[in-house]
């Protein structure tokens, strides 16, 4: 079964230049293309290789504070700040949840 993808589509000079896909079906094209497909800039890594968990290399890269990211989950600064603390191993879905609201794919959060 196929789906269609509601998208727009930016125009530049008469052409067709961009499509723009709702974040939610973009994953899911992420996903079907692959974990090799999504990329971690060398800012995150570094940051990782430097003692950050990769959550906060990444909050840190999108310039979000921690209460951004957890309101954005629904919950308190405190309890993300847990979820962010070193030496924690977060539950799958929690990490699902983290990538999803930092429009990550879960595996960007893997290193």
């Amino acid at each position: 079964m196929r789906t269609r993808i509601e998208y727009q589509t930016i125009m530049e000079k008469g052409q067709a230049k961009y499509a723009v896909v709702p974040m939610e079906a973009f994953r899911v094209l992420l996903s079907k293309a692959g974990a090799a497909e999504a990329t971690i800039p060398h800012e995150v890594v570094s940051a990782v290789v430097d003692g950050m968990t990769p959550a906060r290399a990444w909050r840190k890269y999108l310039g979000l504070s921690q209460a951004d990211v957890a309101k954005r989950m629904g919950i308190s600064q405190p309890a993300y700040a847990q979820m962010e603390a070193k030496g924690v191993k977060v539950r799958r879905a929690t990490r699902d949840g983290i990538a999803s609201v930092l429009g990550l794919v879960p595996e960007q959060l893997e290193l």
